[in-house]
């Protein structure tokens, strides 16, 4: 059930109010109360306002990262909704006073993580209601907002913030070209050997507040690294790794890797004069591009010479066994701190039944795999083998 209140101002502007449903509060571990408790008022925003976006919006508003959310909550308060390329940010509190929007540094400065708008949401649970007091544009944060070096963040005050949501959808239906986004500096990538120190440091649970025992750098980085940031919270949970692609088969898939979609199959292997005849157990996920559903499979073709190695086939190919790939399609791989290597694509040239590459590889070494165009949802996974 939705309604439009009126703020306790002098202004009267009108703020979004909503009841709030009965939310089924996330079952994720994490490192502290203190987190949890953020992670429930998340989960409350969320689940409150995703219908009234649904309902208000005609293009399907998607979480950003849905199935990996805990592993952003355990650092960071907020979560990110797309709207075709558009994307907000939900910043709850359970505070009493509005006074201001204060937005972690993360959501503002790295890039792949920046939004176009930031809602400031206040969530009662007591009373069963959030509101939606107000929003600002990430143009507005970076611009004309206050930055804490002591917390991190960037705020605006009540008064800077535009608190009708009637006046956000009039501004996306008519000025669907007005910038939004302020220019910010790519964070540069890391080691190995560094990323791996950096997370057994602060993988340390008695650490409370990890995102602020480095410089910001280093920190947006390790964060900015799906794969990274997924061990990261995995240590702050006590947790083995779980990213292990023969222990996946040996064993089965793990929890994480399941609620992302990964599972095993069977399925023939692409070859250079076609199909093999015999059907090979592996692993199977489904992505979605550009609308389009496709299937992304993993199983290892065997050893070479080099009794240490073995050769394992990523193959790339539509849901739909009758369809092709479109040109310009690419499927690519990379060392675990995002370094191309010798032969690490395979681009559709022309319409293709499948893409795919072998590859030979160390016991637990580790790669990433990317899709162009950009799979929905996509986040960088380290998988080892």
């Amino acid at each position: 059930m939705m309604s439009f209140n009126a703020a306790s101002t002098d202004s009267k502007l009108q703020i979004l109010h909503l009841e709030l449903p009965p939310v089924p509060l996330t079952s994720a571990a994490f490192s502290t109360p203190g987190r949890r408790w953020s992670a429930d008022l998340n989960q409350m925003a969320l689940t409150a306002f995703l219908p009234w976006l649904r309902d208000q919006f005609a293009a399907n508003p998607q979480v950003w990262l849905d199935a990996t959310l805990p592993s952003i909550w355990e650092f960071v308060n907020g979560t990110a909704i797309a709207i075709g390329s558009l994307r907000l940010v939900l910043i709850p509190s359970a505070a009493l006073d509005t006074d201001e929007l204060r937005v972690p540094q993360e959501w503002v400065d790295l890039p792949s993580w920046a939004a176009d708008y930031y809602l400031a949401v206040q969530v009662n649970p007591d009373d069963g209601w959030i509101e939606v007091w107000g929003y600002a544009s990430h143009e507005q944060l970076k611009n004309r907002g206050v930055y804490d070096a002591s917390d991190r963040t960037y705020s605006l005050a009540e008064d800077d913030l535009i608190h009708d949501l009637t006046v956000l959808q009039v501004a996306l239906e008519f000025c669907p070209t007005e910038t939004r986004r302020a220019a910010i500096a790519p964070i540069p990538t890391l080691e190995i050997t560094q990323a791996t120190h950096l997370i057994e440091r602060l993988g340390n649970p008695d650490l409370a507040f990890p995102r602020l025992a480095i410089p910001f750098s280093l920190w947006g980085a390790l964060l900015e690294h799906g794969g990274w940031r997924k061990r990261l919270y995995e240590q702050r949970q006590g947790m083995a790794e779980s990213w292990s692609v023969v222990d996946w088969l040996q064993a089965g898939v793990s929890h994480l890797a399941e609620q992302i979609g990964w599972q095993h199959t069977t399925f023939q292997l692409a070859t250079g004069r076609g199909m093999r005849s015999l059907p090979t157990a592996g692993l199977a996920r489904s992505l979605t591009i550009a609308g389009v559903s496709y299937q992304l499979q993993i199983a290892s073709v065997g050893d070479r010479s080099a009794p240490e190695l073995t050769v394992w086939q990523f193959e790339l190919r539509r849901s739909d066994p009758t369809a092709t790939i479109p040109v310009g399609v690419t499927l690519r791989l990379l060392t675990e701190d995002l370094q191309p290597f010798e032969n690490n694509e395979d681009v559709a040239r022309n319409q293709v039944e499948r893409l795919y590459i072998d590859v030979a590889l160390q016991p637990r070494e580790g790669l990433v795999w990317e899709v162009e165009p950009t799979p929905d949802g996509y986040d960088r996974e380290v998988l080892r083998f």
